[in-house]
């Protein structure tokens, strides 16, 4: 268990791309500014998992790393398993903040969903955590990152300072390097967008079928108000979010139908 004292934060980091990925250590050594960071990652991408757990088989943790106001871990579990891992395992109560990513990948819009980067944070969020989330739009494992640290601490020094109200956590979008200077932050909300999915469907030597998930996202939400819309206007994008997903305008509505 980590020392905790009260002097420095103690921030939980993880992501979904593994404990190998670019995006991580870049986050890993911009939170190292801020605190006494502990790190609990998987051993293999977990991509698109989103609020996964694994109750079928034992988890593990290794220790990679354990110096002074630095530990680092990898897990055998999903995003979500990293967390409730590093909190009631690793450290042995609640760190001060949850931060996840740097995601290789977009997770604005109905992305948010399926990602495991997300759910890491939704996760902490449940538990009361102040937490997270920061992606770039760029899915290339060789990723460029260099333009990331002032809107990354921007965004933690804000929240290490005024908190987050109980049940929200921010989701955080970059555009990538290559399509030109950002212009700022713009705190935005959800883009109406979906994935519109196929299936790329094969057969093997053997003659057995097998299919490959493709699709394209499309988004018909072109209000100025979106995370899509900040981000193809080269935008940080910064999303409250909130785990409670009930549908408050229909409320009344159901009531009138006497189940």
């Amino acid at each position: 268990m980590i020392d905790k004292d009260n002097t420095k934060p103690v921030i939980l980091v993880t992501n979904d791309d593994g404990y190998f990925a670019g995006g991580l250590r870049k986050l890993i050594s911009l939170m190292r500014k801020f605190g006494k960071v502990v790190v609990v990652a998987g051993e293999q991408s977990m991509s698109g998992m989103g609020h996964a757990i694994t109750i079928k088989t034992p988890l593990r943790v290794k220790t990679v790393t354990k110096e002074p106001d630095y530990e680092e871990y990898i897990c055998n579990g999903t995003p979500v398993d990293c967390v409730k891992l590093g909190e009631q395992v690793v450290i042995g109560g609640k760190p001060d903040l949850l931060v996840s990513g740097i995601n290789h990948g977009s997770n604005a819009s109905i992305n948010v969903i399926y990602s495991g980067t997300m759910a890491a944070v939704i996760e902490a969020c449940i538990d009361g955590i102040p937490a997270i989330g920061f992606s770039l739009c760029d899915y290339s494992h060789h990723a460029d990152f260099s333009h990331v640290d002032h809107y990354v601490d921007e965004v933690v020094s804000r929240v290490l300072t005024n908190g987050l109200k109980p049940g929200v956590c921010l989701n955080v979008n970059i555009p990538p390097v290559h399509a030109g200077p950002l212009k700022g932050i713009r705190v935005c909300r959800q883009a109406n967008a979906r994935w519109v999915e196929e299936f790329d469907s094969r057969q093997d030597p053997r003659g057995v079928d097998y299919h490959w998930l493709t699709g394209k996202f499309e988004n018909e939400d072109l209000s100025e108000e979106t995370d899509q819309w900040a981000l193809d206007n080269q935008y940080v994008s910064v999303v409250p979010v909130h785990y409670d997903l009930t549908a408050y305008e229909m409320l009344d509505e159901l009531k009138k139908w006497n189940l």
